[in-house]
């Protein structure tokens, strides 16, 4: 488990968060969305000039780059109609065949290896890697538990549903088979690109109608670019799911209480702080739990005395480089808060990656960072002696 001296900061100086709309990460994705506008045959054309410029023209050097270039758009194309994600195939197309473009200066034959490995990597990361969903166990000892008691918590964050595909059924019969006493949501129900769609409206609300534990399932609205106030109500009106807007609930489980406080996130930690310090439990002697979509709070809630906060919003970064990790993480706590378990003070915080991709003109892919739900064993014991498994 990764220990990080995080201190804590104020935003408060700052106009634009992360997880809103209008924020410059927002603005560029839905811009960019403008490049899948252009008609085929004049994306086409662009894709082969762009081949015919880095290649000076040669003719065998420009017609292998340019049926590399033709690959990726194909297999861009194909994930739709295959069901595996349901982004704008023209935006990433364009941006793979300007890193394509790097390696053309490596000499024959190294030039052409590249190429074939860089479409390996597409076909994991756009095709393979997105529908990995993994099952993450953790262990969590707490002496604010009476011995010889236990709970089992499912975390589930971010699904982000376009439409219900295979990544969304091995979801569930995940969740069916890991059978927890209580299922935690952190939030963003609906991809970006389709927050006004009713098919995906329909699609997500057959998701979240299926999970069901004894306790009980809990949930917290993601970002408000995302989980829109004036769609949320619609959204899971009638589903066995209760929604926490800045509460506080206790949850017994054969003699193990623990405290569940879910936040409503608006992405500024100066203002969802003041909210967290008005519910924490009066009693320290609880075992609390914070749901809140950002991991942003993180600093804040363990100067609170939070013992474990369960959130995603990063999706882990979704395209991670070995050794190195997140290329970007949408925290405002930088890629000091990218994904995993992270202790802070007595605070154990676990960033989820997240189930579903990016929207807009983002890419739909997923790179070392496959999608993941969370099964926390919390158990009495010395919280000294914490294990990971």
């Amino acid at each position: 488990m990764k220990e990080y001296v995080i201190e804590e900061r104020d935003f408060s100086n700052l106009s634009r968060f992360p997880g809103e709309t209008g924020n410059l990460f927002d603005i560029i994705l839905h811009r960019l969305e403008a490049i899948d506008r252009i008609p085929w045959p004049v994306f086409a054309l662009i894709l082969a000039a762009l081949a015919g410029i880095v290649s000076w023209f040669e003719p065998v050097h420009w017609a292998i780059l340019g049926s590399f270039y033709l690959l990726d758009w194909l297999m861009l194309v194909m994930l739709p109609r295959a069901g595996v994600s349901f982004g704008p195939p023209k935006p990433p197309a364009l941006f793979l065949a300007i890193l394509r473009s790097v390696f053309f200066f490596l000499p024959l034959p190294f030039f052409v290896i590249a190429q074939v490995i860089g479409t390996l990597l597409v076909i994991d990361s756009f095709w393979i890697e997105p529908r990995r969903l993994t099952i993450t166990h953790q262990k969590l000892e707490t002496n604010k538990i009476q011995p010889g008691h236990s709970i089992r918590v499912l975390h589930i964050g971010d699904i982000h549903v376009e439409r219900k595909s295979a990544r969304e059924k091995k979801l569930n019969e995940a969740v069916r088979g890991l059978s927890p006493d209580v299922i935690l949501f952190s939030g963003d129900i609906l991809n970006l690109s389709y927050l006004h769609d009713p098919i995906s409206w329909q699609d997500a609300r057959s998701v979240i109608s299926e999970w069901q534990a004894p306790l009980g399932v809990y949930m917290v609205t993601g970002s408000p670019a995302v989980d829109l106030p004036e769609i949320m109500p619609d959204l899971v009106k009638d589903l066995s799911i209760r929604w926490l807007r800045d509460e506080k609930i206790s949850i017994d489980c054969n003699g193990a209480t623990i405290e569940l406080v879910g936040v409503t996130c608006t992405h500024r930690p100066h203002l969802d702080g003041e909210k967290l310090a008005l519910l924490v439990p009066a009693s320290p002697d609880r075992f609390t739990i914070l749901l809140y979509h950002s991991p942003d709070l993180a600093p804040v809630a363990a100067r609170l005395g939070i013992d474990l906060q369960l959130s995603g919003h990063t999706h882990g970064g979704q395209f991670r480089l070995p050794f190195l990790g997140a290329l970007f993480t949408g925290s405002l706590y930088g890629r000091a808060l990218q994904a995993g378990r992270i202790k802070i003070k007595d605070l154990t915080l676990y960033i989820t990656r997240g189930i579903g991709l990016e929207g807009a003109a983002a890419p739909r892919l997923r790179f070392l960072c496959p999608p993941e739900i969370i099964l926390w064993e919390i158990t009495a014991g010395n919280p000294a002696e914490k294990t990971i498994s």
